[in-house]
C-alpha cells in the first residue's frame, strides 16, 4: 500500500507544481493485515469539495446529482458520502459549504458512533486538510470553507481512540478520512469488506501513517470512482465529499 500511495503522492507533487497534467487515478486499491481497502489522496490546493443542497436548496442525495449539478467542463473525479445525517438527510452536527455554516458543532455523549466522545470535524481551509476533535476545533475556529462533523474519532494524535476495542465483533463496510500531520494531504478511505473499528483506525495509523483520522459511517458507505469502475448504489446520502477536475 505505502509504495502505491507514494506513487500517486509523487503524481500529485508533479502536478501541483505545474510539471505535468494529471493522468492518474485518484484512488486505489490496496490491503492491511487481510483487509481489502480502496484508498483516495487529495493534496492541498485540489479542488476538494462537500455537497449537500442544490441551488434550490434540495439536497442531492446521489453521487450523480452533485456531479450533475457541477459547471460545465468540470467533474468529480472521485466522491463519498462525508458525516451522518439524520432522516431528512440534513447532517448531524457542524457543516460548512463555501463558507457558510449550515448547522452547529454537537459535541459526543449522545447515543451511536456519532455520541462515542470524542467526536471530530473534517476542515477544508485554503491552508489546510486537518481533523479536528470537535473540542479542539471549538478551542481553535479554524477558517474552513467546507466543513463536517462526524464521529467518533478512530486516531487522535497518533494514538487509537481509546474505546475502540482490539478483535471487536461489529463489523461493517465503513469509511473515513486521515490528515498527515502539516495538514497537507486527506486520504479517503472505504472497507471493501466488512471491518471493525480498530483494525479500521489502526489503517489510518499503522499503515497510511496518519496522525489524524474520523470515521463518517458504516452502514451507508459508498464511493463514486470512474477510474476504479465503481458507482456504488444505495439510499440517497446526507453530506458527501468530491474531487473535482477538468473534464
Amino acid at each position: 500500500m505505502m509504495q502505491a500511495m507514494k506513487t500517486l503522492r509523487a503524481a500529485i507533487i508533479l502536478w501541483l507544481a505545474g510539471l505535468v497534467t494529471p493522468a492518474f487515478a485518484a484512488c486505489e486499491k490496496t490491503n492491511f493485515e487481510d483487509i481489502k481497502y480502496t484508498a483516495c489522496e487529495v493534496a492541498l490546493g485540489q479542488d476538494l469539495r462537500l455537497f449537500l443542497k442544490n441551488d434550490q436548496g434540495d439536497i442531492l442525495g446521489t453521487f450523480g446529482a452533485a456531479n450533475g449539478q457541477l459547471p460545465e467542463g468540470k467533474k468529480l473525479a472521485f466522491a463519498m458520502n462525508a458525516g451522518m445525517f439524520h432522516q431528512d438527510r440534513n447532517p448531524v452536527g457542524l457543516y460548512i459549504e463555501n463558507e457558510q455554516q449550515l448547522t452547529s458543532l454537537e459535541h459526543g455523549g449522545g447515543y451511536g458512533n456519532f455520541g462515542l466522545s470524542p467526536n471530530g470535524v473534517f476542515c477544508i481551509s485554503k491552508s489546510e486538510l486537518q481533523v479536528y476533535t470537535s473540542e479542539d476545533y471549538e478551542a481553535k475556529r479554524p477558517s474552513c470553507q467546507f466543513a463536517t462533523q462526524s464521529g467518533p474519532m478512530l486516531v487522535i494524535d497518533n494514538e487509537l481512540h481509546p474505546r475502540l476495542i482490539p478483535n471487536g465483533s461489529s463489523k461493517h463496510y465503513r469509511n473515513g478520512v486521515g490528515t498527515s500531520a502539516d495538514g497537507k494531504r486527506a486520504v479517503f478511505v472505504i472497507s471493501d469488506q466488512r471491518v471493525n473499528f480498530h483494525d479500521f483506525a489502526r489503517f489510518f495509523r499503522d499503515d497510511l501513517g496518519l496522525p489524524n483520522a474520523l470515521f463518517f459511517d458504516g452502514k451507508i458507505s459508498r464511493l463514486y470512482s470512474p477510474a476504479n469502475s465503481r458507482n456504488d448504489l444505495g439510499f440517497p446520502m446526507g453530506p458527501m465529499v468530491g474531487l473535482v477536475v477538468d473534464r
